[in-house]
């Protein structure tokens, strides 16, 4: 089950658990280096920094019986990119929740019907004051909003795609004459410091 530690953004503790997470994977990461940089210099793995003497025990057998030449190492390339690239997924996964929880999102009202930024669920939801037709009903899923009949209304995860994908329907369009896009808050100013 790949999703079975899925993390949502729609977790109030998304951005806790994720750097939890983070954590971990920048330990294992100094681990990995330090083991391997350990094997280099002694040619075994008992008494290296982060490892019981059972997991050296287990890795140097690895080793000894290995076939291939990038199997005789403790951690191979492999191991460390892989795992370099999941510290980085996660990095930018904290950064954009953060952002979306910084800058917010604003509703609207459209003529025949409204839009509402949920942020308990993390939805931007669209309300139809009658039943849709069918041309609508198809815009409406081909820019990626599904109906949900829990809460009556179409609705996908609240974030920049759903704003943009909003403003692309013109049946959506606010009835104060701006765009949905002129709607919503300007994102926060990154400060990049002198050069």
């Amino acid at each position: 089950m790949p999703y079975k530690n899925a993390i949502s953004a729609s977790d109030p503790q998304a951005v806790e658990k994720l750097t939890a997470k983070l954590e971990q994977c920048e330990k294992l990461q100094e681990t990995m280096k330090g083991v391997n940089a350990y094997f280099k210099k002694n040619g075994h793995c008992m008494g290296a920094p982060g490892l019981t003497d059972e997991q050296a025990v287990k890795i140097d057998k690895r080793i000894e019986t290995a076939r291939y030449e990038w199997d005789k190492t403790p951690y191979s390339d492999y191991n460390l990119k892989y795992n370099y690239a999941e510290i980085k997924r996660l990095k930018e996964r904290i950064e954009k929740i953060t952002y979306n929880k910084e800058v917010g999102f604003n509703g609207w009202e459209f003529a025949g019907g409204r839009a509402e930024a949920n942020k308990e669920l993390n939805r931007l939801q669209i309300f139809f004051d009658t039943r849709t037709n069918k041309e609508t009903h198809s815009a409406m899923r081909r820019a990626g909003f599904v109906f949900s009949h829990a809460n009556n209304a179409y609705q996908r995860q609240l974030n920049d795609n759903a704003i943009y994908a909003a403003n692309r329907l013109d049946f959506l369009k606010p009835t104060d004459g701006r765009t949905v896009r002129e709607h919503q808050p300007k994102p926060p100013v990154k400060d990049t410091g002198a050069r």
